[in-house]
């Protein structure tokens, strides 16, 4: 389940549960709340960060000619966002433009094989795909199925294209789902009734569907439904996509990673390589070409000349942070071999290089992503980018174009040659105002942690930092738990954000945290409350006498998701360490959350097992034992949508708080799930949290 909560994210319709008093008192949803610290006028803000245009999915054409790529623009005002496709000419290097078809709606362009530029658009009232020419011009609709495509995959020749849509499994026909989900919804009694989990997932309850593939020919025609007997979901959800099922190299087939629902779907991670006997019947029939591994098998890629098929395969079930390793399948034998096994790196999506020598992926690498080559015989891994977070790439005929941002710049395009040593070429700037913007510099530091390992943080100065003057800090502490605080952009939790209102902030990639290894992040399983709270205490001590800038008497701790269970866990084992803590959809009860969350093989790999045959390991590191110890002043955020981590743990966390008598502050976003996403939601956060801050903290001096 790897909470997610400070990895990724956007911005959410404003909202707030509390007494018109606590309205009354909030800072305004408008404008800023005061810095505490001093900082320039031009210093890059919050304000400035929830307006910013953000890039993503680049696709180039065969030729190598045309970049496509999507931008997503706000409206802070009218609290929306609405994403366009831009193409550029790579052989001309001319200005970007605006895809007219981006008009009525449009996204995940993908380049056929037939040289056409082929979409998803809601034009025609749900959402099809359509085709255009390269150069977007001359759109026409492709496929005209009664239900939305949340996903779709061309084939090899572009002659078929595999649809995902959501449907009911037990149905027969697409028109059944059509007329059921009519019937739902005029029912007047409004009762939903489980034989079965999941129950609700990340911030949804369930409706009955599952989504399913189905392949429609391009040139028309009627859909085969080729999952219609596997009880399962693909994409996976909530976050899957077209990377889990692909056609095989002569289109015939489709092979798909999917996980059987039965009754053990929220506690297992057993995901599987599925490969459909034909697209022409729908038969039901598959061959599990991963029956032996019982954890997570995904991502399957074809090598150019269809003879070897490249998987990313986990190797402990019930374990979502596990190591994704690179296998390699003979595809007429069925015979298997793990590429570069001593390669202590997880690797994320594939891509074969044209000649089939070379896979290539991204890792999290000492707090950066980077992009890595690896030799398909040698298994030799270079890597190919250095310092920053590496979001996506495509190979071009010369080399690459990837999506790349820091803790100092958001995401553009940047192209770089196969083998040259020069710098990346940026292809890109969809932010030209932060041109003036000034923001704090990050240095990355190292002490020793936990059993006298090496462990990596960052520091961030304030913007308009002054030598000689002391700053306030804010110490930020990163959810997953296996996730990391590094060289990379974030729109929800950003340092810079902090060092624009005139903080110092400080980071700690604490045992646990990924791209050190696995044995570092195998390290906090069963041990969230000493192995990480040793490396943040070390690490805050050793920031300070190492950064004489930083005001360590003038701090607070801010966490969401793991990060606001180890707010509640220094409430009760750290209280005299920070003047005031914020807490956002933070873990109160381990022992609650085994029974009350959606993806169960997280706690129970966490705490070593079921909440009644191992009750000792949802006790030992539980914040609601040492609530007597509280004393900290708290900010508690809650998004009643989260499923992941429910409403009842803010709420608890926030009645422990207010019966201590201790000064505390509750916002709910009844409209926001593990994360706030709406514009104006953002800002409200923004402005509470910053506002929580500057309470307590007194300026630099």
């Amino acid at each position: 389940m790897r909470y997610r909560s400070m990895l990724s994210g956007a911005c959410a319709a404003l909202a707030l549960m509390g007494s018109s008093m606590a309205m009354a008192e909030a800072p305004p949803a408008t404008a800023p709340a005061a810095a505490t610290a001093t900082a320039p006028s031009d210093a890059f803000t919050y304000n400035d960060m929830i307006g910013l245009n953000r890039i993503g999915d680049p696709q180039v054409s065969a030729d190598g000619r045309w970049l496509v790529y999507a931008l997503t623009a706000t409206d802070v005002a009218a609290n929306k966002r609405s994403a366009s496709l831009w193409i550029k000419d790579l052989q001309t290097d001319g200005e970007a433009r605006r895809l007219a078809i981006s008009d009525d709606g449009a996204n995940s362009a993908r380049w056929g094989a037939d040289g056409r530029l082929y979409f998803l658009s809601s034009k025609s009232g749900t959402s099809q795909v359509w085709s255009a020419a390269a150069d977007g011009t001359g759109a026409t609709q492709v496929t005209r199925l009664p239900l939305d495509v949340n996903a779709y995959r061309l084939s090899p020749d572009a002659s078929k294209i595999a649809v995902s849509l959501a449907v009911f499994g037990d149905c027969a026909d697409l028109q059944c789902s059509v007329d059921r989900f009519k019937t739902n919804a005029e029912k007047k009694s409004t009762g939903q009734v489980y034989d079965r989990m999941f129950v609700r997932h990340w911030d949804t309850w369930a409706d009955g569907t599952q989504n399913h593939l189905f392949v429609v020919p391009t040139a028309g025609g009627d859909a085969v439904w080729v999952t219609k007997s596997f009880d399962g979901d693909n994409p996976s959800k909530p976050f899957g996509d077209e990377s889990e099922y692909t056609f095989t190299p002569d289109g015939s087939a489709i092979v798909f990673s999917a996980r059987h629902a039965g009754h053990s779907e929220p506690w297992s991670t057993n995901f599987d390589l599925y490969q459909t006997h034909g697209l022409t019947t729908g038969d039901g029939n598959f061959i599990n070409l991963t029956e032996g591994n019982k954890a997570w098998d995904t991502g399957a890629v074809f090598s150019p000349d269809g003879k070897t098929l490249a998987y990313r395969a986990m190797a402990r079930p019930g374990f979502e942070a596990d190591k994704y390793s690179i296998f390699l399948r003979d595809v007429a034998t069925g015979q298997t071999r793990q590429l570069a096994p001593d390669w202590d790196r997880s690797a994320d999506g594939l891509q074969w290089s044209k000649d089939g020598t070379t896979l290539y992926t991204t890792a999290g690498d000492v707090g950066q992503t980077r992009l890595f080559s690896i030799n398909v015989r040698s298994g030799q891994v270079v890597p190919i980018t250095g310092l920053g977070h590496v979001a996506a790439f495509v190979q071009t005929p010369s080399g690459f174009i990837f999506q790349q941002d820091s803790l100092t710049e958001p995401g553009d395009l940047y192209a770089k040659t196969f083998r040259g040593r020069e710098m990346p070429r940026r292809l890109t700037h969809v932010n030209p105002s932060l041109d003036e913007k000034v923001f704090g510099a990050a240095e990355q530091f190292t002490f020793a942690g936990w059993n006298g390992e090496e462990v990596h943080g960052y520091v961030i100065k304030p913007a308009g930092y002054v030598e000689g003057q002391k700053y306030p800090v804010a110490f930020l502490i990163h959810g997953g738990p296996q996730g990391s605080f590094g060289n990379g952009w974030s729109y929800r939790w950003n340092p810079e954000t902090y060092a624009g209102a005139g903080y110092a902030v400080v980071m700690i990639d604490f045992h646990g945290s990924t791209g050190y290894g696995q044995a570092f992040t195998d390290a906090i399983s069963q041990h969230w409350g000493d192995r990480p709270f040793e490396d943040l205490q070390k690490g805050w001590a050793a920031a300070q006498q190492k950064y004489g800038f930083l005001d360590g008497s003038n701090a607070c701790a801010l966490g969401a998701s793991y990060g606001g269970y180890m707010i509640n866990w220094i409430a009760g084992n750290w209280p005299n360490e920070f003047k005031c803590l914020v807490n956002h959809d933070g873990v109160f009860d381990t022992f609650g959350m085994g029974y009350s969350t959606e993806e169960l093989w997280f706690t129970e790999w966490e705490y070593g097992g079921t909440p009644w045959d191992h009750p000792e390991g949802y006790q030992k590191f539980n914040p609601a034992n040492h609530v007597d110890q509280w004393k900290t002043p708290m900010l508690v955020v809650q998004g009643d949508r989260d499923f992941r981590i429910p409403t009842a743990q803010g709420l608890s966390t926030f009645t422990a708080l207010q019966r201590r008598g201790i000064d505390s502050r509750l916002i709910v976003f009844p409209n926001e799930n593990h994360w706030v996403l709406k514009p104006a939601n953002s800002l409200q956060w923004h402005n509470e949290v910053f506002g929580w801050l500057d309470k307590y903290l007194t300026p630099a001096h």
